[in-house]
Order: C-alpha cells, then structure tokens, then sequence
C-alpha cells in the first residue's frame, strides 16, 4: 500500500512499473493491445500502490462508458439467457461491459432513464414489449439502438431477427409432409413480431398445402400458460394429431401436459415441433425436434450494427434477417434424426 497523502494516480502506477500513462491506461481498458510483460509490470505496481482505475473519471475524458445497455422483461425463455450470455462475451471482446436491465413493468421511459444515468453507449433491446417504443425513443435521442430478435414496426431502427414467416412455413411442410392433418399452433404473446411471423408463414403454407383450418390457442410465451392452452386444444372432439409451438419453452410446456396431465404418447399419439433450439430442447427427457434460430450470428451481427452506429460508420438503418433451419430429434412421428445427433445431458 502507497504511503502518498491522497489517491493513487495512474502517474503514479507508470512511474514505479516503468512505464508510460498510456499504458496504464490501455492495462486497464478491456480488449485494449498490451504486451503481457508490460501488462504483469503494471498490475503488480497496482497492487503494491493499491491503485484502482476510476471509470467516473475515464468517461468524462473520452466521453464514453464503455457500457452497453441490455433491456429485456422476458427471460424465463432459455433461448434468451443463451443470447444474453453471447451477448456479453462479444461486447466484452470490444471492450464494453454489460449493463442489463430487466423489469416487467411495461414503462419505457424507466429504462431510458436507467440506461441514461449510467451513461450508456448504446442499447439493444431484447425486451417482447417495449422495442417498438423504447427503440423509437433512443434514436430520437441520438442513442445507437439495435433491435434483437424483433423487427422495427417501420423499418427505421436497426434489428436483427431470424427468418421467423420461412420458419412457420417450414414448420407447416414438416408436419404436413410427415402426414399429420389435425394441425394446431400454440401461439406466443400476441403483439409480438416474433409469433405473428411464425404464425403468418405456418398458415400460408398450411394453405398453399391445402390443409387446414387449425386449431389455434395462446400460451404468451409462458410455461403455465402453454399448459393451460394446451388442454384447451384437447377439450373438444376434434384433438389435434400435432401442436407448433412458438417457442420451445411453450413446446416443452407442451410435452408435459401431454405426458404428465393428458396421459398422450409424444410422438406416438401427439406430435410436438418447438422454435428456437434452446438448450432444454436436446435434454434426454425432450429430444425436441425444432426450428433452429442462428443465435451466434444473430448475436454478431447484432454487436456489429451497434459498433458501426457507435462509431459514426452507420448511415440508414438495416434490417438483418438470419436463416433458420429444421433440426430434428424425436418429437414428431415420421422423423428420424441424423445418426451423430446424440441427445445431450439433463442439466
């Protein structure tokens, strides 16, 4: 410990290690160049001192937090925390922390304001309710913005979303062509682009399939509420031979009311296709056959639009819509998975 009357600077630091203030400064700036001699000199000088960088100070001279505001009010979906996890390890790469916000409430100007104290470089919305207005705020505000897994209501914030209208119609055409009829889709919360889409392309090709009508209930993207659609689907004579679920959260829901409530075989009298491929999806206790969503290219993309927006290099806003394809395991009667797809582990 330093016997200096008043704080440890970071002169102080580079005059015992021996080196310049700049690289101080790059030692402790994340996912800044330093060589790792210079970089073991600078933290033992630091530690003998007991010196301890000041962010305060640091973002009042460069005008930057280093901070990446994460908004979410929905994360009891894996698929989510997954992205989220992703998320930080990419944005950590550049340099920047992670600041997550999460809240229920459905206020938008309380995450503006959280995300503004802190000083936040930028944000990127993950939330199923406040995007649309939240995205719009920010960048009136002059705030770099990205939009996950959602699609901006007038094509002027940028996002990244999977191909949620291609997956519903791959869905229909799995189903279908595995030689189901009594057709039901589970749908998501309904003012969200994510079920609407997946929704839209499962009935077009139900239609362009000649199949149809199916039946419909609303699970919000919630496991209890899946369940309590799901029965519903079951109360009357015409019980459907296959459930789409919007998400595999509400497919795994879905397995078991089938298992647990209903006493229905999955996929012998019941199949079940989710969306996502959310880690649960491959447990030994599901093997879920699902609509993958690309969530590592999402995640950089997503990082990517934010750093050129951040950067001054973004000029009109892009919408960056990423492929989805079938992965199959042993939830729908008919299929069979490839060979080396082995189930994975219950965690």
């Amino acid at each position: 410990m330093s016997n200096k009357s008043g704080p440890v600077t970071s002169v102080d630091v580079a005059k015992l290690a021996g080196v310049s203030q700049s690289a101080v400064s790059r030692t402790f700036t994340p996912g800044a160049s330093v060589s790792n001699d210079m970089r073991t000199r600078v933290l033992a000088a630091a530690s003998t001192l007991g010196y301890r960088p000041n962010a305060i100070a640091r973002t009042l001279i460069t005008k930057q937090s280093q901070i990446v505001a994460i908004v979410a009010s929905y994360l009891e979906n894996p698929f989510y925390l997954s992205a989220i996890e992703q998320l930080s390890k990419r944005l950590r790469k550049e340099g920047y922390c992670l600041l997550l916000l999460v809240s229920d409430s459905g206020e938008a100007d309380e995450f503006l304001v959280q995300s503004m104290q802190y000083q936040a470089d930028g944000v990127i919305l993950v939330s199923t309710t406040l995007s649309s207005t939240l995205a719009q705020t920010c960048k009136d505000m002059g705030v770099p913005v990205v939009l996950f897994n959602r699609v901006s209501r007038h094509g002027n914030v940028n996002s990244v979303a999977a191909d949620n209208y291609a997956g519903g119609r791959l869905a229909a055409q799995v189903l279908v062509n595995s030689g189901h009829r009594r057709l039901a889709f589970l749908a998501g919360l309904e003012n969200t682009s994510t079920s609407r889409d997946r929704e839209a392309g499962f009935r077009d090709e139900l239609a362009a399939l000649g199949v149809g009508p199916y039946q419909r209930a609303v699970g919000d993207y919630g496991f209890e509420q899946a369940k309590v659609a799901v029965r519903s689907l079951f109360e009357g004579g015409r019980r459907p031979d296959a459930i789409f679920a919007a998400n595999d959260y509400m497919a795994i829901a879905t397995m078991d009311c089938l298992r647990d409530d209903l006493g229905l075989r999955v996929p012998e009298d019941v199949s079940v296709l989710g969306f996502d491929d959310a880690a649960p999806s491959a447990w030994r206790g599901y093997q879920l056959t699902t609509i993958e969503q690309p969530a590592q290219l999402m995640v950089e993309n997503a990082v990517t639009l934010l750093l050129d927006q951040m950067r001054g290099e973004a000029r009109d806003a892009r919408a960056v819509i990423a492929p989805v394809r079938l992965v199959v395991r042993k939830t729908v009667r008919g299929l069979v998975p490839a060979p080396d797809q082995e189930p994975a582990g219950d965690a």
